[in-house]
């Protein structure tokens, strides 16, 4: 899947800012990126301190560090970090000094469209990251929310001839109780974003512990609401809701207890209810089930933009970089 991902980064590379700089992973996994051509990096900070941190190992030519305090657009991103926040009635030496923090450095690249995209959250939390990119990069006109999903994959497995599985799961990382409306909504992200990652028509699963109606409660009729709200937005969509896990992967069941089933238990988008949900299936399918887990990569931003999980490795690091140049791309 990574490597799927790297070559149609390779096709048409974008430049993706990284802000932090001072992590192992990230340098390592920003000098493949690099050094394999799937992006134009930019890494913020100092160039003496990230050699420190490659125990005197030179940068590769070309790879781009970018320090806030002396940058020639210092000045550009400061005015229009004051316009951005102009509630706050900041400066432009307010506006400097924050500009100084990596994070906002590199959001407001990103939003100035010095950049296409950014990576972060290896050693800053998710509240800080997707604060700064909601704030500074901005929701899309056509979102009315910022969700996240995982993009979920199993490679072939020839001994027990088992194919590829490759899933996107959602949202496990960031909106906590969403309402009808809110989970239509990141449902049709989604499927988006399913489309534009994994080149697969999306086939979208509504989850509840519910299948057509076995069960009553309040918390059943919010995913039959978002169903048939998504239903509306989106006629061109394969979905099946309110349903059960197993009738969402399960040919047999799907037909059992779903006989208008659109998906016919063949669903590679899986929407969790709510965030309890979300967080523990993707963590069961990736510590139980054998899966690996890309993410949590953002929707709904103005401009692609991804959190990190800070037990994150390399491997992970580099795979989100690719995940972000394609969605810039698209």
């Amino acid at each position: 899947m990574i490597n799927e991902l790297a070559a149609r980064a390779h096709s048409a590379p974008k430049t993706i800012v990284l802000p932090e700089s001072t992590d192992e992973r990230v340098l390592i996994a920003a000098i493949r990126a690099h050094t394999e051509g799937v992006a134009n990096v930019v890494l913020i900070g100092d160039v003496e301190a990230i050699n420190v941190r490659l125990n005197g190992q030179a940068l590769p030519r070309g790879l781009v560090v970018r320090t806030p305090s002396n940058d020639e657009h210092q000045h550009q991103l400061a005015k229009a970090l004051q316009a951005a926040r102009a509630k706050e009635n900041l400066t432009i030496d307010q506006a400097l000094d924050r500009l100084n923090t990596p994070l906002t450095f590199a959001a407001m690249l990103v939003r100035e469209g010095l950049a296409d995209g950014m990576v972060c959250g290896a050693i800053t939390t998710t509240a800080d990251v997707v604060r700064a990119f909601i704030q500074l990069i901005g929701v899309a006109p056509n979102a009315s929310l910022v969700s996240s999903f995982f993009l979920m994959y199993k490679e072939a497995n020839d001994i027990v001839n088992t194919p590829a599985q490759r899933m996107v799961f959602t949202d496990c990382g960031l909106v906590i109780d969403p309402s009808a409306q809110e989970l239509a909504n990141i449902a049709s992200a989604a499927a988006t974003s399913a489309l534009q990652l994994m080149g697969e028509q999306p086939r979208v699963a509504m989850l509840s512990f519910s299948t057509d109606g076995s069960a009553k409660h309040e918390r059943v009729e919010k995913v039959q609401q978002a169903t048939a709200l998504l239903r509306s937005m989106r006629p061109d969509l394969a979905v099946d809701g309110e349903l059960q896990l197993d009738a969402a992967l399960v040919p047999a069941i799907a037909k059992r207890k779903l006989a208008h089933s659109q998906v016919k238990g063949k669903a590679n988008v899986l929407v969790f209810p709510n965030l309890d949900a979300g967080n523990i299936g993707y963590k069961m399918a990736e510590r139980l089930g054998g899966f690996t887990a890309l993410g949590p990569l953002l929707q709904g931003l103005n401009k692609p933009a991804n959190d990190l999980s800070r037990g994150c490795s390399a491997d992970d690091v580099f795979g989100v970089i690719c995940a972000t140049v394609v969605q810039a791309q698209g």
